[in-house]
Parts: C-alpha cells; structure tokens; sequence
C-alpha cells in the first residue's frame, strides 16, 4: 500500500526549497506568469517520525506572492518523478472538490430523516442531478464561458431563472425575460441539445435494464443489511 499526503510547512521544510523559490520567483518576474518549481528530498521530523521519508516540496511563485506546498509519500523516485507525483496528489484535491460540489450545491448533504431508505433516495437524486449537470458541462457548455463553471452557478445563472409558460394545444412557448444576460447562451446550450443524436433503442433499453437490475440488487441488500442489524 502507497500514500500520497500533504505536510504541514515548518521553516525547516521551508529552508530546504529556499533555491528553488528564488528561481521561480525569477522566473515569475521575467515572464509574467506563474513558475514552479519542484525539489525531493529526504525528511524525519525531530520527534514523531522514526525513519527519515521522501518529501516533495513545490515552490511557485504568483503575482500576489509565494505558494509553498509539501507532500510526504511512500512512493519510490524511480517509480513517479516529483512533478508527476504532485499532479497525482492534486488530483486528489480535485476529486475531493467535486464531492463538496454535489454536497453543497445539489444538497447531498441532506440526509436527516429518520429512515436510512429515505436518505438513500435522497443521495440519489442529488447524484442523479449531478451527472446530468456534468452531461450538460460536457455536451452543451463545452467552448462556453461556462465549461468549467460549477453546479451552483449553472443552476443559478441558466436553470434558475424566471419565465412566462404558455401551453396551447399546439405546442409550448417559453417567454424569457428581455433582460435575461445569458439569453444567446441559453440559445446556443439549447441549439447543442437539440442537434445530438438520440441514443439508439437497443441501447437505452439495455441500460434501462441493468439499472433495473442494480436498482433492485442495492435495494435488496440493504433490507438484508437493515434486517440484519
């Protein structure tokens, strides 16, 4: 088993990067932009570590200043060079970031009723709800100045907004508020939409009947686990 985590800076860890920050920082005043800089080195702290460990510590320097990070790992050199290996670590962040999305902005947080089935359903939908605003980040956002945009701020600024509904026998007119901001990107979003191909019938109904499947397998096993206890 291998671990990738992050170290809390000291000015010891922060004496031994002190070349590499003074190289990025150059860098950095040079060109205008961000510069990094990587350096691994062996570390033992004075009293709670038995062993020395492999440190990677990044020194980047910003336009606001300095940015000073450390990672501790079981990894070998030989097997993930510093810059790799730090890209593995913020990956991590990254993947902890889309949790507190789902948590915050599809409420996956709100799990406080009294029966574990309810609360089940309830992470449901907020799941169900963020794979379908990740499909829209990817099929209709995509080269948008909201492609990267989080689930709060496409609910708040293209799904979350105000309108006239008219049902005729015909058909079904949405009436925008003139002064909606985003009214040529919602255009362009729905244009997107409606020019993708539909999924073929043997394949949704195939998909419909492994979620089934699951659905049931899941439900089944959590009676059993309720039962149980």
């Amino acid at each position: 088993m291998t671990y990738i985590l992050g170290l809390a800076k000291n000015e010891r860890l922060k004496r031994e990067i002190v070349g590499q920050l003074e190289a990025a920082k150059k860098e950095c005043e040079e060109t205008g932009h961000a510069a990094r800089r990587y350096k691994d080195f062996r570390y033992q702290t004075r009293k709670s570590w038995t062993r020395e460990r492999r440190v990677l510590g990044k020194a980047e320097h910003l336009s606001k200043g300095a940015n000073l990070r450390f990672v501790v790992t079981s990894i070998p050199s030989e097997t993930l060079d510093a810059e790799s290996l730090y890209e593995e670590y913020c990956a991590r962040g990254d993947m902890e970031n889309r949790i507190k999305e789902q948590q915050l902005d599809l409420f996956a947080d709100r799990t406080s009723t009294s029966l574990m089935r309810g609360n089940q359903i309830r992470l449901w939908f907020s799941s169900v709800a963020y794979t379908l605003l990740q499909a829209l980040r990817r099929l209709g956002l995509e080269g948008t100045e909201f492609e990267h945009a989080q689930c709060g701020t496409i609910r708040l600024k293209l799904l979350k907004i105000g309108a006239q509904v008219r049902v005729s026998i015909r058909r079904v007119l949405i009436s925008m508020a003139s002064g909606y901001p985003y009214v040529h990107l919602f255009a362009e979003v729905y244009k997107k939409l409606r020019s993708l191909k539909p999924v073929p019938t043997w394949l949704a109904l195939t998909l419909h009947y492994q979620r089934t499947i699951a659905f049931r397998s899941s439900t089944w096993n959590l009676k059993s686990t309720v039962s149980l206890d």
